[in-house]
């Protein structure tokens, strides 16, 4: 793997969550993976069965991943052997994201989720 050192003068970053990555210089295998369940909801009710991944299928379908079947070839020639960055200023990476400064083999990153809306029948918001 191509080695270089990685330079960083500054680097300010305000929130990192939810199986996030921040990586200064080279890695050789990267995973990231992140799942979450967000309701919404205009009452608060609730049924006792949230929060049950498995029972919602975007959880358990496989990811499709199509082959790279194009070929590639590149020459590159390094004359100097420094990522050299001055000032980074990163507000948030969040859900299986990277913020990476350096080289990587293998990156692998997966986030799903699944978004529910629970909303009141027409008429019926004065109940609440």
């Amino acid at each position: 793997m191509l080695t270089r050192t990685s330079n960083v003068d500054h680097l300010e970053v305000k929130q990192v969550a939810f199986s996030s990555i921040i990586q200064l210089g080279d890695s050789s295998i990267i995973n990231g993976f992140s799942r979450a369940l967000a309701v919404q909801r205009e009452a608060e009710i609730f049924f006792g069965d949230e929060g049950n991944f498995p029972s919602y299928r975007i959880f358990k379908k496989p990811l499709p991943l199509p082959p790279i079947t194009e070929s590639m070839s590149f020459f590159r020639h390094d004359l100097n052997p420094i990522i050299k960055v001055n000032k980074l200023h990163v507000t948030a990476v969040s859900s299986s994201s990277i913020l990476h400064v350096g080289n990587s083999r293998y990156i692998s990153l997966e986030a799903r989720i699944k978004h529910i809306r629970q909303l009141l029948l027409e008429g019926h918001e004065q109940d609440i």
